[in-house]
């Protein structure tokens, strides 16, 4: 399985989030199982987080934050202003590594297009 970790500015509308997708998956090889997008449960409720993933057929997951934060020791990029703003490290990578297991990994560090952070993760085979 991968996951696409998506954090965003509120407010961020579905383009800009689809965008992030886009970059995401076009570093992608085919034929490595399900993808998902996930996120913080908080932002469960972005309308642009949520018609990105029902445009694209996608299924979305929220994360709780205890969830989040117990993937600071895995993050490769940390978020002083994320972290000022939520108590959490970072989103889009902790999202992606949560939604993956302890034994994922992190396959694409956190990047930022226009308000919105992606990060991919995936399981071990």
């Amino acid at each position: 399985m991968r996951a696409i970790g998506i954090g965003c500015r509120a407010g961020r509308p579905a383009e800009a989030v689809l965008a992030v997708i886009a970059q995401a998956i076009a570093g992608l090889s085919p034929g490595r199982g399900p993808l998902m997008i996930c996120t913080s449960v908080a932002k469960l409720s972005e309308p642009g987080i949520v018609q990105a993933a029902r445009r694209l057929g996608l299924p979305l997951h929220g994360f709780p934050p205890d969830v989040l934060a117990a993937q600071r020791a895995r993050l490769v990029t940390l978020s002083a202003r994320v972290e000022a703003v939520t108590g959490l490290p970072g989103i889009a990578e902790a999202a992606a590594l949560a939604a993956v297991g302890p034994l994922g990994t992190l396959i694409l560090p956190r990047f930022s297009l226009d308000g919105v952070t992606g990060a991919v993760a995936e399981d071990r085979p």
